[in-house]
């Protein structure tokens, strides 16, 4: 995986971030979800270097990243910290303005850092999410139900760490893993070996409950808007699909929204790598006015 990228892990003055960088041109930033690493990218970056300056970077408690101590309100793992950590990371590597595009928990720190940081980000990809809010103001019994490990994973430390390390397997994986190429897969399951990664990608769920709620709160009462266009993708069978009216809650919190779904579950880029790419590829090359380094 990633053949002709460059590792690297960047001491960010806050926490170092692991990353792989590779291709040329505009600078694109990759961010990844649960409960994965930079390596669900494995198809799509290569696919993407010809044009861009691809950064595929883990989030902090992620892979190979830091993983800095808890803090009481969960507010090391809130997604504006997160966020931070990347606009630090690409300003280390020699990029202050770039494109984005997240999937899943990298979808919502990504998203938080277009919030937070306008003048960073060119344009926004976000793949089979919605704000936090609004995901969790539409939970209802079904959603409950598909959605349990939100719940799980967001009660008090140790009950989720000690549950998960009962079986990590059967809890991050599952019926997924099938989904994952072998390469792909053993990468995953390498970082989920690591208790402090476990509780990490926990306190990443309890700041969801806590302090990112609050900051997307915040945003909506005050009408702060995403300032860059923005790209929406989901899978047509996944629950994002099942739940929400995708692009109209986009709309809420942006201007220049478009996106639709693309024909596969939750996991975009190791289910459909080429058309994930291909969408990306067009949205990003659309209008750029960021230059290569």
């Amino acid at each position: 995986m990633f053949a002709e990228f460059e590792s690297r892990t960047v001491d960010t003055g806050r926490v170092r971030i692991a990353a792989r960088i590779g291709g040329s041109g505009p600078p694109l930033l990759l961010l990844h979800g649960f409960p994965q690493t930079h390596a669900m990218w494995h198809a799509v970056a290569p696919a993407l270097a010809a044009d861009f300056t691809v950064v595929a970077a883990d989030l902090r408690g992620y892979g190979d990243s830091g993983k800095p101590p808890a803090a009481d309100d969960h507010s090391t793992y809130a997604k504006r910290e997160m966020a931070r950590d990347q606009v630090a990371l690409m300003e280390r590597l020699g990029f202050r303005r770039f494109h984005l595009a997240g999937h899943d928990r990298g979808g919502r720190c990504a998203y938080r850092l277009a919030l937070d940081h306008p003048g960073r980000v060119d344009r926004l990809a976000v793949l089979d999410i919605v704000p936090t809010l609004d995901a969790l103001d539409h939970v209802d019994a079904d959603a409950a139900r598909r959605l349990w490990r939100w719940f799980l994973m967001a009660q008090p430390s140790p009950l989720p760490e000690t549950l998960i390390a009962a079986d990590p397997e059967a809890f991050l994986f599952g019926p997924h893993a099938g989904l994952f190429t072998p390469e792909a897969l053993a990468e995953y399951r390498r970082c989920a070996r690591d208790p402090r990664a476990v509780h990490a990608m926990c306190e990443d769920y309890r700041a969801m409950f806590g302090p990112d709620r609050e900051h997307d709160a915040a945003d909506r009462a005050s009408g702060r808007r995403i300032a860059s266009p923005v790209l929406a993708l989901w899978g047509k069978a996944s629950h994002v699909e099942r739940a929400h009216d995708v692009l109209a809650t986009w709309r809420r919190w942006a201007d220049d929204v478009r996106g639709q779904a693309v024909a596969c579950g939750h996991f975009l880029a190791e289910e459909a790598s080429e058309e994930t790419a291909d969408r990306l590829r067009a949205f990003f090359t659309a209008g750029s006015g960021i230059a290569a380094r």
